[in-house]
């Protein structure tokens, strides 16, 4: 498949090839762009800029309005290239095709809502004659980094807001998963996106990220990814605007008084969603003393009775990880947990890129699973007895994206929204629930900024006062 440079469908000599996880064969290859590929693609943005700047909000809506509809109607075959190239059961590809026609629909309906407010000048003494309002205007060039778990959506949640924004968007989506990124790109510019507006650059992050990151023409980077290289974005980029989301160690607090039957359903479905390579992945779950053991037993049984195979399989429950090189790394921070004393309740089997259902209990705070990010189907178990106990250990992380608590009390559900220390609480959902709607983002060590179309045009645009001296 070609890129989408400057309008135009381009190739390259060097290729990347793009494998399915799953067995290691061919999908399909993309461009190995250079680092001229991305200077080409900054210059066309900026020559384009003004124009995207200028684009009528009408017009804007009307080019955000379409793709949604091609995506609609070509819907399964979106699906079936998400799960080809990445992680995800077909079953959760269809999802992940649903969820992206609702953010781009979403952003064609906040362009039109993107307005500013009159200023009331005259509250300052000797202002009298003076008013005026404010607007809000594109940031320019924005740089959009996308992992690979959500290959489609995530996409969609960077270009959408910032078309709506009337900015041109660069896109360098991950090399293991780039065609769902080209697949949009192709809706969108089947729906008349003015060349240069968008687009799309294949190739490997350090040669054309780095150029993308440090070109101060870029004036945001939006970035979903890792906290390692976050911080090495950040430490690059300069003054410009940043959207930053670094995933999480996500904590759910199961009280005594909790609906038990919903409570393990919901954090199943969380924990193992997409192999558990999820931002929002439920990592901790802490649980009180007097339901600990028939919470654990359940949670266990349904670990246990997740199926693990084929992605195109309708009756598969889990695909694997992105790659071998990941699911090692899966691998052995169970094995190091182990060896420190956890007791594996169920799973820790890899074979190949595939790795079980895993739930450990008496995990030492000292080993990597207790604090870092495991990006994989792994869950930890841990007995509480007071409310105090359970947020404190949950926010004892270098993370805060999501938490969680199952629990009928009001007030303690109130108590623990304002207590835990992350972006998002959910109350009687897993961490993993999110609208697209949603402001979305963490603090800590989980980034910087809001996802959400609303959220992220605010951060895509910019105000600018206008004051008339009467």
């Amino acid at each position: 498949m070609k890129m989408y440079l400057n309008g135009v469908w381009v190739d390259r000599p060097q290729k990347i090839e793009v494998r399915n996880p799953q067995d290691g064969s061919l999908v399909d290859t993309v461009p190995k762009a250079t680092a001229v590929d991305m200077n080409a693609a900054i210059e066309a943005a900026v020559a384009r800029s003004a124009q995207a700047r200028a684009l009528p909000v009408h017009q804007l809506i009307k080019t955000l309005q379409k793709p949604p509809d091609i995506l609609a109607n070509r819907h399964e075959e979106y699906a079936r290239i998400i799960a080809l190239e990445g992680i995800k059961t077909i079953r959760e590809a269809r999802k992940e095709v649903t969820r992206c026609i609702t953010t781009i629909r979403l952003s064609a309906e906040e362009a039109r809502r993107l307005n500013g407010e009159t200023i009331s000048f005259d509250q300052m003494p000797g202002s009298e004659n003076r008013l005026g309002y404010y607007s809000r205007e594109p940031i320019g060039i924005i740089g959009a980094i996308t992992p690979f778990n959500d290959p489609l959506n995530l996409v969609a949640h960077k270009v959408g807001p910032g078309l709506a924004g009337g900015n041109a968007v660069i896109v360098k989506p991950d090399s293991k998963t780039p065609l769902s990124a080209l697949w949009l790109a192709q809706a969108i510019h089947e729906a008349g996106i003015p060349p240069g507006v968008l687009q799309v650059i294949t190739g490997p992050g350090r040669e054309i990220g780095d150029v993308l990151v440090n070109d101060p023409r870029v004036r945001m980077i939006s970035f979903t990814g890792g906290l390692e290289t976050g911080e090495a974005i950040m430490s690059k980029i300069g003054l410009k605007n940043v959207g930053i989301e670094l995933g999480s160690n996500c904590p759910v607090i199961v009280m005594a008084d909790a609906d038990l039957e919903l409570a393990v359903t919901a954090n199943v479905s969380g924990a193992f969603w997409a192999a558990g390579q999820n931002c929002l992945h439920v990592q901790r779950l802490l649980v009180q003393a007097d339901i600990y053991d028939e919470f654990k037993q359940r949670f266990v049984a349904a670990a246990r009775a997740y199926r693990v195979g084929d992605k195109l399989d309708e009756e598969t429950d889990m695909g694997p990880l992105i790659n071998e090189t990941a699911a090692l790394k899966v691998e052995k921070m169970v094995q190091e947990a182990v060896a420190a004393g956890a007791n594996l309740l169920t799973g820790g089997n890899r074979t190949g890129t595939f790795i079980d259902p895993t739930v450990l209990e008496n995990v030492p705070e000292s080993v990597s699973l207790a604090c870092e990010e495991i990006y994989g189907p792994v869950t930890l178990l841990y007995r509480f007895h007071q409310l105090d106990e359970a947020i404190e250990r949950a926010n004892d992380v270098q993370f805060g994206l999501q938490s969680a608590i199952f629990t009928r009390d009001l007030q303690t559900a109130f108590r623990a929204a304002g207590r835990l220390e992350t972006g998002g609480v959910m109350i009687n959902d897993s961490t993993d629930y999110r609208i697209d709607a949603m402001p979305f983002g963490g603090v800590k060590g989980s980034g910087l900024g809001r996802e959400g179309i609303q959220f992220a045009l605010q951060e895509m645009t910019e105000p600018k006062v206008v004051c008339f001296n009467l």
